[in-house]
């Protein structure tokens, strides 16, 4: 089997989309074990995207017909028929849900006989991948954007999702994201949340010890105090059978996101809290950038790594230490709990603490929660596939298939008013609620007024050339300062926006 990857080409699905990713339990911290482990999870890996390249081709080759499979027999929101015209491709923009939105597709077509193809862009890869699958002769139907800097870029495919299922169940309808004419173009459906993930059961243990410097894990609420743990649990790695506090910062494409983009986050978001503006600013002055070097240096210099390694290291590679009780703490999110259960981390063990950068009055800071996943639907495919694609997203977020996936499958909190009774399980999403509910200040997504990608990967590359040694501080606050205002201004001429 063969899948349209390329107008009239037929061939393997390209690299760049990432397949189902399978983990194995990494149980045993030996180091022999380690490397067992290891070796099996990547090639589990291999399978999994060797799975879904079947799948996905499996699919496709379907999509030129009807697979005459039962009616529904539905009684949720959209879900189309047996008889429906149209088909669903879905360009997906999270590596960690891959094999749950394949499933749930499936799931979908065998209910109603409406095909769907869903793709996953590999991490770092989307929104290229997004450009050059809109290029070509059946581009997807579904995609999304990260915000207002990404509908910038592609309003112009956006259908108007006022009257849909999509937006009259949007709880708060002021999350949506509008055109210049009053339309509805981009719907959020997941709420997410980051932080410092850290291992209960080692906290446990080092507050035990006699060189411990807290003695409840609610004392570590600032950066001097992360600073200590962090410091202390370096010092004493050898004693807790451990290899560093932090696991690797990673600056592989599927791990670099966390530090260029959300860990650049948090001086942002108080750089732009202290003016109290709104919207993407022009220019920005990078007043906390000398704390962005100071949370930097802590993840490198108590590590389970060299900083001179991390060209390589990837997201694989600092779960698997975090799972193998190697560190105390990984910076990532809500949506790293299925692969960390996937690799045998029990529950009661995840407990997750906010990134502290030493912010006058972090004390009272909560963790860092938003969204960057917004559907759109493409109005330059048929009338039939938009519909075919409203009707599918309805019915994900309406029907009980749809809501257990989305809800324990996937992990998601949304922003939807028909998850009445399908709350979440999810450790680390529950020590969300407990910060929010202690009255705890949640730190917002402002990265998503990031000027582009290019700034990003600007910012992550002078990172890594300043923990190799390679480079210093100065081009990173270059990258990060000096560029904004270029990239805003280019981003503007490039999309034909004078304001």
């Amino acid at each position: 089997m063969s899948i349209e990857i390329d107008g009239n080409v037929s061939g393997p699905i390209p690299e760049v989309l990432y397949g189902p990713r399978k983990q194995v339990v990494l149980s045993d911290p030996t180091e022999e074990n380690r490397d067992m482990a290891l070796r099996k999870f990547n090639k589990t890996l291999l399978a999994g995207a060797m799975t879904v390249a079947l799948a996905g081709t499996m699919a496709a080759c379907s999509s030129g017909g009807n697979t005459g499979t039962e009616e529904s027999g539905s009684s949720t929101e959209g879900g189309g028929d047996a008889a429906a015209e149209g088909q669903v491709y879905y360009l997906n923009f999270k590596p960690e849900q891959a094999d749950a939105w394949v499933a749930l597709g499936e799931a979908y077509e065998q209910e109603t006989g409406v095909p769907v193809t869903v793709q996953t862009a590999a991490s770092g890869t989307y929104a290229s991948v997004l450009k050059s699958e809109m290029a070509k002769s059946n581009p997807p139907t579904i995609f999304q954007v990260n915000g207002p800097v990404g509908l910038a870029t592609w309003k112009d495919y956006g259908a108007d999702l006022k009257d849909t299922p999509l937006y009259e169940h949007l709880q708060d309808k002021n999350m949506a994201l509008g055109g210049a004419d009053g339309e509805i173009l981009a719907i959020p459906y997941v709420i997410e949340t980051y932080g410092l993930i850290y291992n209960k059961a080692l906290m446990a243990n080092y507050i035990e010890q006699p060189f411990a410097v807290v003695k409840n894990v609610d004392e570590i609420n600032n950066f001097e105090t992360l600073k200590a743990v962090a410091e202390s649990i370096q010092e004493h790695k050898d004693e807790l059978g451990m290899k560093g506090a932090f696991t690797s910062s990673g600056f592989d494409a599927s791990s670099d996101w966390r530090f260029k983009t959300h860990l650049a986050n948090l001086p942002l978001y108080y750089e732009l809290k202290d003016v109290d503006i709104e919207g993407q600013p022009e220019s920005i002055e990078g007043t906390y950038m000398e704390n962005y070097k100071n949370i930097f240096d802590l993840y490198i210099n108590n590590s389970t790594v060299e900083p001179s390694t991390l060209a390589g290291k990837t997201m694989e590679d600092a779960t698997a230490e975090f799972a193998l009780g190697e560190a105390m703490f990984l910076q990532n999110g809500t949506w790293a709990y299925g692969d960390l259960s996937a690799a045998g981390m029990p529950d009661e063990d995840l407990g997750m603490l906010p990134i502290y950068i030493g912010a006058e009055g972090e004390e009272n800071q909560g963790l860092t929660t938003g969204s960057e996943n917004y559907w759109m639907i493409n109005k330059n495919v048929s009338e039939a596939d938009q519909k075919a694609s409203i009707d599918f997203l309805s019915w994900a977020i309406t029907s009980d298939t749809g809501r257990e996936s989305l809800t324990n499958e996937m992990g998601f909190v949304t922003p939807f008013d028909s998850f009445e009774g399908y709350e979440s399980t999810n450790p680390l999403i529950i020590a969300d609620n407990e910060s929010r509910a202690a009255g705890k200040d949640s730190v917002a997504w402002f990265f998503t007024m990031m000027p582009s990608d290019e700034w990003k990967n600007g910012v992550g590359q002078a990172l890594l050339s300043y923990a190799q040694g390679t480079g210093d501080w100065d081009g990173v606050k270059s990258a990060y300062v000096d560029n904004w205002a270029k990239e805003v201004e280019l981003v503007k001429a490039n999309s034909g926006d004078e304001g």
